[in-house]
């Protein structure tokens, strides 16, 4: 591990507060994850030169800030975890204004308790705002690339400090160009947001249909954020300290895109292993998407699987969120991925890809 000392005194004029084998499981939404060294950065400019100072030592960085899309190892990470903990948020008549580490959550109730429109699907989402262009967030119709103005970036490799605009970030589904890259670390986002409260235009059935609404049509910003509150608990996804079907990244898998070319034959091998019933499929710019959900499910990994007795679950309420039922490993974590993964691509020759970031491990 970095010694910790040179650690303190390295940072010492950053303004970064630095504490020394901190358990990672503690700022995971999985709770796993083993020791390091963190230096928390309550303000912007600490960050950047905690960074910045960081880089120019040559000392490995781990930028964590909600934790809610981290795997992170058992043995931790040999280098130095900056936390985000920046939080100011700013509302504007058209736009809202977050610094990274700002809850996630906490932003978009604070637009629509506003009377500000267009990020309510997005609510109940764990995680900070910083880390959603990262990811290309998106639930229940909505995508971040949809909505976001612009994003504040620190180049490491240069040290500039700009404002990217969306067609910079390279968006498709759940990723973008800083997903795979240490090159930029997000300082502060920026949305596009409506004026009159009204929510975005409704693109998921079962939200749609909550309302007795068309396809296409709004409803009251602050009605559509209860309505996607309710959804998201039911299906665990909302965190609760209390609840271990919370203790999880979220959906673990992303729903798999087959091309055009390859796509009836697939959908010819799932009609031919499950018979003649519905495959939920939905039209992606580059080819078909699957439903992850549906094919674990019907790969033989039921909700709660492997049992209750087992450290590491397929969530009760949801087969996409691998859960820490209290006592798991990040490699228990890892176990049950790579068998619900292989499972499903031997049942069905569709191979799921992860959707959180692993750190010192692969699955």
């Amino acid at each position: 591990m970095v010694a910790f000392d040179n650690v303190r005194e390295l940072l010492s004029a950053t303004g970064a507060r630095v504490r020394e084998s901190v358990p990672l499981a503690e700022l995971t939404t999985l709770r796993v994850g083993g020791p390091a060294t963190v230096a928390e950065c309550a303000t912007t400019e600490a960050l950047v030169a905690t960074v910045r100072t960081l880089d120019a030592a040559g000392v490995p960085v781990l930028l964590i800030a909600g934790g809610s899309n981290l795997l992170i190892a058992d043995r931790g990470f040999d280098g130095v975890v900056v936390r985000i903990a920046t939080s100011a948020v700013e509302l504007g008549s058209d736009l809202v204004s977050a610094e990274a580490g700002a809850d996630w959550d906490g932003v978009v109730a604070a637009a629509v308790a506003a009377g500000l429109g267009g990020l309510e699907c997005l609510s109940g989402i764990p995680g900070s705002a910083g880390a959603t262009p990262v990811q290309n967030v998106g639930a229940y119709g909505v995508e971040v690339a949809q909505v976001l103005r612009r994003v504040r970036l620190l180049d490491r490799t240069t040290g500039e400090i700009r404002w990217a605009a969306p067609q910079e970030l390279g968006f498709g589904y759940r990723t973008s160009i800083l997903k795979h890259s240490d090159r930029a670390v997000v300082l502060a986002v920026e949305f596009t947001v409506n004026p009159d409260g009204a929510s975005a235009p409704l693109r998921y059935g079962e939200l749609a249909r909550g309302f007795g609404a068309a396809e296409g049509e709004t409803r009251p910003a602050a009605e559509v954020r209860e309505a996607v509150l309710r959804l998201r608990a039911g299906k665990g996804m909302v965190l609760d300290a209390a609840d271990h079907d919370t203790w999880s990244a979220g959906s673990f898998f992303t729903n798999p895109v087959v091309d055009h070319e390859r796509a009836p034959q697939v959908i010819e091998t799932i009609r031919a292993d499950v018979g003649d019933i519905t495959i939920p499929t939905y039209p992606a710019d580059d080819g078909v998407k699957f439903s992850a959900g549906w094919l674990i499910e019907r790969a033989g990994f039921a909700k709660g699987f492997p049992g209750p007795e087992s450290v590491v679950r397929l969530s009760t309420k949801h087969t996409l969120a691998l859960t820490n039922r209290g006592a798991a490993t990040a490699a228990d974590l890892a176990e049950l991925a790579r068998t619900v993964r292989d499972g499903v691509a031997r049942r069905f020759g569709i191979r799921l890809e992860p959707e959180p970031v692993t750190v010192g491990l692969d699955l």
